[in-house]
């Protein structure tokens, strides 16, 4: 039996292509999920449905496995043919956008789900645009690489197709759509944009920004519009109301789990603040893998995600295309940035952003676009190994 299994193993591992420590980076991450979210959601569970402490489990257990299938599906795709999906992808995610802002389900004031009629899955539309956006302009980047430095022919489509899912997204989403907006001029800066383009815009962004937050904390509160009375109450707290048990209830809770957690792990299980942070099984979930982990799972946390970025710029260097090479790099900048800045919150870093942890977080649409994302970021290391292997070959 045990050399079955053996061979079963290997069976397996060897059709897994593409970079294999990413392959275990994504395996080693879904395993904290399952592991956190059963400890995070147990007390949700036993209140919701009558009991069943295992309900959300096995819900988290079943979107690893439809991840890993997408991934593992995604994966086998020559990434060439992303080029083409990602236009359709971002002509599809505007329309959709529009609707969420207007039609989409709201939960805590904000509308950024859709609910799928037949089937009631309800999913973010801006899990959707965020890959779409990173792809279409990897794609962009590669065909005007001759025109980069012409601003209307070359910056100004790419400036266009990055703003308007960004606008429509700050709508509800504020912390997502500056992720995807420093993420997108990361891309520029590798596609070789020009630094006074870029400079251009990194000032023009900074006085929207300082015009936004003037009028966000000089207007009365009874003139601010959709989600800005949240956002000016979230920037508050964390610098003004730090320390105030009504106003920064989550935060504190957060560093309560953290400060129990230690150096040492205190094993699976055994958090106590999953009873009352809010959110403990989705966007403070690193706080309740402190305080099981200790300091020690926290750091190994980061790493994993580190390790990922890593490959991804190995990726980059070897890919023989520059499509290829966009993909990687802005895929993986986008997660892992979205990452650091979860765990930046649960630590008390940042103000309360509501971003999950990639992978790790509760959810189902964010963990179907996260594996979509790392089975993309795979292709491109598949086929590398495939041209590489077809070379050996010619040598030879």
């Amino acid at each position: 039996n045990s050399n079955k299994v053996k061979e079963e193993i290997q069976n397996i591992t060897e059709r897994l292509q593409g970079d294999r420590i990413i392959w275990m980076v994504v395996i080693i991450l879904f395993v904290f999920s399952m592991l956190a979210v059963y400890s995070a959601s147990g007390s949700l569970a036993f209140k919701y449905t009558n009991g069943d402490t295992s309900h959300y489990l096995w819900k988290q257990v079943m979107s690893a496995i439809g991840g890993i299938l997408l991934m593992y599906f995604a994966h086998l795709i020559n990434y060439k043919y992303y080029s083409r999906i990602a236009q359709v992808l971002w002509i599809l995610s505007i329309p959709l956008l529009f609707y969420t802002m207007f039609f989409g389900a709201k939960i805590n004031d904000a509308s950024r789900w859709i609910k799928l009629p037949l089937i009631g899955w309800t999913f973010q539309t801006s899990d959707m645009a965020k890959l779409a956006l990173i792809m279409f302009l990897a794609r962009l980047l590669t065909q005007k690489q001759e025109q980069i430095t012409d601003f209307k022919k070359s910056v100004l489509p790419m400036l266009i197709v990055v703003i308007i899912p960004v606008v429509m997204i700050a709508k509800d989403n504020l912390s997502t759509a500056l992720i995807l907006f420093f993420t997108s001029v990361f891309i520029m800066f590798i596609g070789r944009v020009s630094l006074k383009h870029l400079m251009l815009l990194f000032a023009g962004s900074v006085c929207v920004l300082g015009i936004f937050l003037l009028l966000l904390f000089k207007l009365p509160d009874s003139m601010l519009i959709g989600r800005m009375a949240t956002w000016k109450s979230r920037v508050e707290t964390h610098f003004i109301h730090k320390d105030d048990p009504d106003d920064s209830y989550q935060s504190l809770q957060a560093n309560i789990a953290i400060a129990k957690g230690g150096l040492l792990p205190n094993g699976p299980g055994n958090s106590t603040q999953k009873n009352f942070l809010p959110e403990a099984y989705s966007d403070f979930i690193y706080a309740i893998i402190i305080e099981e982990y200790g300091l020690i799972g926290g750091v190994f946390i980061i790493l994993l995600y580190l390790v990922f970025l890593y490959r991804c710029i190995r990726i980059v260097v070897r890919a023989p295309k520059a499509f290829g090479a966009f993909l990687a790099v802005g895929l993986g900048v986008s997660l892992v940035l979205q990452a650091m800045i979860n765990m930046a919150v649960a630590v008390g870093l940042f103000p309360v952003t509501g971003v999950t942890l990639p992978l790790v977080s509760m959810g189902g649409s964010s963990v179907v676009f996260t594996s979509l994302a790392f089975g993309i970021v795979l292709s491109v290391s598949r086929n590398i190994e495939l041209q590489k292997g077809e070379e050996n070959l010619a040598v030879a």
